[in-house]
């Protein structure tokens, strides 16, 4: 018997209510200003330097950068790179180029200067965002960037900075429901990173993740720590907060479990969003030393939780982990929401507005209990416009079946009769390494060009701590002895040619690798070896 309709957890009378034009500056930061004005931001660094901004010093600051980045020549629907920390000045670019119609690319600083380089030619990003003292480090990927903003001043570059003491502020654009809005780049199992490009109806849909999973209210303070490039940030640190009045705490310092006790309590944070190797930490902690009286609700997504760790958790604060799900091209699809009895280790139920199912390859749902393909009936608002000039592989992430056109989220999960799904694995060969996702091509090119190496395959292997890791498998060349200096070299090339944290974790040197008869290296041989590996350490 295939799985019957999904448990309704969409409040009565639930709507999308999908405007024909949203702008997130106006309708969302300029509503706000001018409705109570709320506290908006509140950010610390590991020295203590703190800052705040109210909605109306944000709608302020962001329509005198607005005004610049127009100035300089960015115009609607130009991609524009924001290479940002955890700093104001992330949310303050995000908003100001929106504001104008322009289509913001949040990256993560980590990222080399060559993988800056590629995201910048595939988008024809116009324009970059960055800190000045980080832009040394990018300037040779940015060859095709003619327009340059520096936060502080740097030779050759605008000083975003001298924009807030300015009077002018730029007229905000009119942004069509199905005009593009954000870009994310997202590592697949095959080539590189895809742009994954949003509409401005899917901006407005976060808001109901926020509402219903999240539960934030105007006026509460959530702390999520998703870095910067992930969408994950975007939705929890930025775009729902806001868009519900609330206030992000952004936290620019080196994750330790105890200062992030001490940094809740201090803030009176209300909502707590942590991925499960943050929570694994931070359980370990003397959670009673600390007031979290101000504490009422914990969320987590972007990895399985182990149900262990969260029932520690709950033990120790009194608050349920309340779990979601979703990717960088749908968003939020599964939620654990305020009206239902979060199930440890569960992804969640459907979220309201979504139809989610797990399914067969043919494009039919399954029974209940039996694995498949997790997948979002199409159309939703929150889903993606599609790959950015890929529309074959847009395509082919969609399969048809008996009720429409799914989206294959490339997880594999089951469902219980009561609605909740439960997370399988992958489908695909993406590495979820503590919330980031690995592309194992990404890693195995960055391994070959090191001069001892004759052949590689990366996968995912499992660990306790971060979910899984990055393991490579490796043939040298001809007279070359493996060694624990060997290992250490080619984890430092990878660090230097590719973000830091992609470097295998752990390396096995071997004589040859699993190969089909086509001669394609076979990694979900090598994957299965890992985890009988992983499985027999823990016995």
């Amino acid at each position: 018997m295939a799985q019957a309709e999904q448990a309704d957890q969409a409040p009565d009378g639930f709507d999308w209510a999908i405007p024909e034009t949203f702008n997130f500056a106006t309708d969302v930061v300029d509503h706000w200003a001018t409705d109570g004005d709320p506290l908006a931001l509140i950010w610390q660094n590991a020295a203590g330097d703190e800052r705040r901004f109210q909605f109306s010093d944000i709608s302020h600051l962001t329509k005198r950068v607005a005004h610049a980045m127009r100035e300089a020549g960015i115009a609607k629907g130009d991609r524009v790179l924001i290479v940002m920390p955890r700093i104001p000045e992330w949310q303050i670019s995000l908003v100001a180029a929106m504001r104008i119609g322009a289509v913001p690319i949040p990256c993560i600083e980590m990222l080399t200067a060559r993988e800056i380089a590629y995201r910048a030619e595939h988008s024809g990003a116009v324009a970059v965002v960055c800190r000045a003292g980080h832009a040394e480090r990018i300037e040779p990927g940015l060859d095709a960037v003619a327009i340059r903003f520096s936060v502080g001043p740097r030779a050759g570059w605008r000083d975003m900075t001298e924009a807030y003491d300015r009077s002018e502020e730029a007229e905000a654009a009119t942004v069509a429901a199905e005009d593009p809005a954000m870009m994310y780049y997202t590592s697949g199992s095959t080539g590189y990173p895809k742009g994954v490009v949003h509409a401005a109806r899917a901006v407005f849909g976060w808001r109901y993740a926020a509402r219903y999973w999240l539960d934030l209210r105007p006026g509460e303070r959530i702390w999520c720590g998703a870095d910067t490039g992930w969408s994950k940030a975007g939705t929890s640190v930025l775009i729902g907060p806001w868009s519900e009045g609330a206030a992000s705490f952004h936290y620019d310092g080196p994750f330790d479990p105890a200062e992030r006790l001490r940094l809740l309590a201090r803030h009176r944070i209300t909502v707590y969003c942590a991925p499960a190797t943050e929570l694994y930490r931070v359980v370990q902690e003397d959670i009673a030393a600390h007031d979290l009286s101000a504490l009422r609700r914990t969320v987590s997504a972007g990895e399985a939780m182990n149900p262990v760790v969260a029932d520690q958790w709950t033990r120790a604060t009194g608050v349920p982990v309340a779990e979601a799900y979703g990717q960088t091209e749908t968003l939020m699809t599964a939620l654990t929401t305020t009206e239902v009895t979060p199930k440890l280790g569960s992804m969640g139920m459907a979220a309201p507005g979504c139809t989610l199912a797990v399914i067969g390859d043919d494009g039919h749902r399954l029974p209940d209990g039996e694995v498949g393909h997790v997948a979002l009936l199409t159309p939703c608002p929150t889903m993606m416009l599609g790959y950015w000039n890929d529309p074959e592989r847009t395509e082919q992430s969609h399969v048809s079946g008996p009720d429409g056109r799914w989206f294959l989220t490339g997880d594999l999960a089951s469902r219980d009769a009561d609605g909740y799904f439960w997370y399988e694995g992958r489908s695909d060969d993406v590495i979820n390494s503590a919330g980031y996702r690995i592309g194992p091509i990404e890693v195995e090119n960055a391994v070959l060009e090191h001069e001892a190496v004759q052949e590689c395959a990366v996968v995912g292997a499992p660990d306790d701590e971060r979910g899984e890791v990055v393991k490579a498998y490796i043939v040298l060349k001809r007279g070359v002895t493996p060694d624990d200096a060997l290992v250490a070299d080619i984890q430092n090339h990878v660090k230097r040619v590719a973000s830091p944290y992609k470097y295998p974790r752990r390396i096995e040197f071997r004589d040859d690798l699993p190969k089909g008869h086509t001669g394609k290296v076979l990694r979900r041989a090598l994957r299965d070896e890992a985890r009988t590996q992983a499985q027999a350490g823990r016995e």
